[in-house]
């Protein structure tokens, strides 16, 4: 089985290159299911249900989310009705949608995704992300043996941990949030695929999707300033990982950087 898991989209910028690179991503690639962060990709901060239903139609199989996942108010119905949607596990409860499901490709064959939400330097509101990481694990193993985490956090320590902690349960421990790609990629021993961060869909000559004479202004004025969305030199990044369906452990794990 082969998965694409793609790094966080943002604004209509990521959305284009969805729209005009998917379709060759998955020829090329001969991919079994798409997934997607979208957490920012409604002007670069949320998501509404018509950008969710959109992604849909472009070929993306499940979304998942983040810290930003609640900045448009109109996604909480959707979120408490589609499945496909993910929200991250361990927000506290009481909390509308879910935060792992198990889905099926057009094989037959069942895929597990978490979202999880990672606590160092995200604020205190989530619960642990490791024991509820495992609470989600053993929930969703007990229908298939694939399985995909989501775990969209700013530390790189608290994303390498949650691999090694996961592995040998999870085929794949993928990174969001920072919006850069690292260069980790690798099979842990036990067989789980590992990447600090799947990196960001959107415009890359960018300070991580936002135009860079916005930030400069901010980090050198101190001052208020609204974040405008960038729009040069566009790339797909994300990671395809091929993993056994029997043993759900990872076989591979490739990085993919695709320019529109």
């Amino acid at each position: 089985m082969k998965i694409l898991f793609i790094g966080d989209i943002v604004g209509s910028p990521g959305r284009d290159a969805i729209e005009k690179l998917l379709p060759g991503l998955k020829k090329e690639h001969s991919l079994d299911f798409v997934i997607a962060n979208a957490e920012n990709a409604a002007g670069g901060s949320g998501i509404t249900p018509k950008i969710a239903r959109d992604l849909f139609s472009l070929g993306v199989d499940v979304i998942t989310a983040g810290d930003h996942i609640w900045k448009k108010k109109e996604i909480f119905e959707i979120i408490a009705q589609e499945r496909h949607i993910l929200r991250p596990a361990n927000f506290p409860s009481p909390c509308v949608g879910v935060g792992g499901a198990v889905y099926e490709t057009a094989s037959g064959a069942k895929i597990g995704v978490i979202s999880i939400l990672g606590r160092v330097f995200m604020g205190p509101f989530p619960e642990c992300p490791f024991k509820t990481a495992r609470s989600e694990y053993d929930k969703l193993s007990k229908e298939t043996k694939v399985i995909i985490v989501d775990i969209h956090a700013e530390a790189t320590s608290e994303k390498v941990a949650l691999g090694w902690y996961l592995d040998g349960l999870a085929s794949a421990v993928l990174g969001t949030h920072t919006h850069v790609q690292t260069a980790d990629e690798k099979i842990l021993p036990r067989g789980c695929a590992y990447i600090t961060d799947v990196g960001m869909t959107g415009p890359v000559d960018s300070v991580i999707g936002r135009k860079v004479e916005d930030v400069l202004e901010r980090f050198i004025t101190q001052m208020p300033t609204r974040f405008e969305i960038a729009s040069d030199n566009i790339q797909l990044q994300g990671v395809v990982v091929e993993i056994d369906e029997v043993t759900g452990k990872a076989k591979a794990i490739l990085r993919v950087q695709k320019k529109v």
